[in-house]
Order: structure tokens, then sequence, then C-alpha cells
């Protein structure tokens, strides 16, 4: 069985993006710059309203294993896809980014591949309507053991922890991983999945990680406050690894009581889609590689920075010269 460098899981989500304006977010009742759980219908009303429309396979932890597959890692995704055309595509289309689909499309399955409508704004802000369908029924079926144990790194999606079946899926592939000697960490998400899995994730994060990456608003979540000092400092003391993304003011890195910022340079987003995604992939890409933290948070800013400069949530660039051009590679 081949041994990978990084494994993610999460949700495998058909991004479908438009361009548009504040006034037709509000006509439509889509609030602005946020990750909004919809039902199938509303999802084909706000399909059918979207102009020029662009699709591609995402899900926040398939962007950063199809980033971290475009820098080189040997990578694999572990989702749940209908054996639909939205499925075929989506399994296509990360086998074609160089990221191992391990799980075929289901067929004759329960819901359809989801999919979720992303509108950006002028300003680069996008409010993402997702319609979970078959995605959120993943579970421990879904996860092959050989697979999680012979992960160097494991990466999880904190939107999975909605149903318990993907809470069980999660701490059993995190053990299988940690048993096989690699790694697991996660991807918060958002701060509406802190609020809805609080204690879980703590729990999670406290006795099941090895890392954790989130921005500022999710890390402090985390604790209930709006100081990002004492929300940093919580969750340092109970994970080995914490990493926070801040947007224009840098990189927050905390690894064994030292602290490590990287400054980035400021630009104005054309589409902030995947910037935190790619940070990740860039970030994991370093570690599995053996780079120091402040190195692999430099890789990350990179990454982030090409993803925002252009619409969709995956690289366009090479970003293997990218990181030579910044001498990180």
């Amino acid at each position: 069985m081949k041994t990978y460098q990084l494994v993610g899981i999460g949700n495998a989500v058909v991004d479908v993006i438009s361009q548009s304006d504040d006034s037709f977010l509000d006509l439509m009742g889509i609030e602005k710059g946020i990750m909004q759980l919809i039902e199938r219908d509303r999802g084909e009303v706000l399909y059918a309203a979207m102009e020029g429309r662009v699709q591609t396979p995402g899900g926040s932890v398939a962007n950063t294993i199809a980033g971290a597959g475009a820098l080189g890692l040997e990578a694999a995704f572990i989702g749940r896809v209908h054996d639909d055309a939205l499925g075929h595509f989506y399994a296509d289309a990360m086998n074609e980014d160089g990221v191992d689909f391990v799980n075929p499309p289901v067929a004759g399955g329960e819901l359809p591949t989801s999919r979720s409508m992303i509108f950006v704004s002028p300003d680069g802000e996008r409010s993402m309507n997702t319609y979970l369908g078959i995605s959120s029924e993943l579970s421990s079926a879904d996860v092959p053991k050989e697979v999680a144990g012979k992960s160097q790194i494991m990466f999880l999606e904190g939107y999975l922890f909605d149903k318990d079946k993907g809470k069980s899926a999660f701490l059993e592939a995190a053990r299988d991983c940690r048993e096989g000697g690699g790694k697991t960490g996660i991807a918060i998400s958002d701060p509406f999945c802190v609020e809805r899995h609080r204690a879980d994730f703590l729990s999670l994060i406290e006795n099941e990680l090895d890392y954790v990456i989130g921005n500022e608003a999710e890390i402090k979540s985390l604790f209930e406050t709006d100081d990002l000092e004492d929300a940093l400092a919580k969750t340092a003391a109970i994970c080995p690894l914490v990493v926070c993304t801040r947007s224009g003011d840098g990189v927050s890195v905390f690894h064994e009581g030292k602290r490590i910022d990287v400054a980035v340079e400021k630009v104005v987003p054309v589409d902030a889609t995947g910037a935190g995604d790619q940070f990740a992939a860039g970030f994991l890409f370093g570690l599995a590689t053996g780079r120091d933290l402040e190195t692999c948070a430099r890789i990350g800013c990179v990454c982030a920075r090409e993803v925002i400069s252009h619409i969709g949530p995956r690289p366009e660039a090479n970003l293997q010269d990218l990181l030579r051009s910044e001498n990180l590679l």
C-alpha cells in the first residue's frame, strides 16, 4: 500500500463561482462574506440565478490537498461523492490535479453530489451557499485504514463534525494515523462550526491532535473571547502546534512555548476564496518536507497570495516556480 505524505478528509464539494455586487446579494437574501448551509431547493434557485458560472472541485480541505499536490507532495483525499455527473467531474478533476481520490463515486448514493454556490463581490469577499448533499454522509466505512495508517500527515475538516458518523470517522482516522507514526491536525473551518461543536473541538484538539490551523475569528471562537492573544495562549496550552492566519497582519505560529510571527505583504484580493486553504497547503508542504516553522509559514503566505490574485480556490500559477523566486524551494 502506498505511503502518502499528506492525506485529507473532508467534504467533496463542487464549487460554482460567479461575480456579483452587493445589491444582488441583498436581492437574493445572501449574507455577505460567510458560508451558509442551504437546502437542495435553495441551491437550485441560486444556481439558476448565477451568471458566468465557473465550476471547479472544492471543499476546504480538498483545496488544501490539491494545493499540496501541486507543490509536489504525494497526496490523497478521502471524501464522498455520488455516482452522478458532478461526482464523476469531481473525482476526475482531483485525480487530474495529481491527488489520489481514494473513494470511488457511490453508486445509488443516498443524496446528490455536494455543491457550493459562491458569489464573489467587487472587494474580493466571497459569500458561500453550500448544499452538503452526500459528502455529509461520510463515515468510518469511507476511510480505509491502510490509507490513514500510512499517512505521514493527516488534515481533517471541521465541517464534518456536524454528524456523529463524521466525528467517529475523524477519531478513528486520527488514531490510525498516529499509531502509524504520523501527525494529525484539523482545519477549524469557521466560527459557526466552532459554535456548534466547541466542546468536541476542544476535546479533539487537546487529546487527539498534533496541530491546529485557523484564522483569528475561529481561534477566538474556541474560547468565546474577543481577546485573540488570550485565545492563542489557551489553544497553545492544549495543542503542540497552533497556526493562526491573521489576514493582512500575517501569521502567528506557536510551538513548544515559542512564538513565530511572519509578516505578509498587504494586497487587495481579487477573490479571497481559498486563501486559508492554500496557506494550509503551503504550510503542510513545508512541514512534510522538513522545513522549519518560519519557512513553513512563509511558504503558506506565498500560496495564499497566489490564490487571492484570481477567481477560484485553487492555484493557477506554478507554485514551485513562485517558491523558487522567493528562495523558498
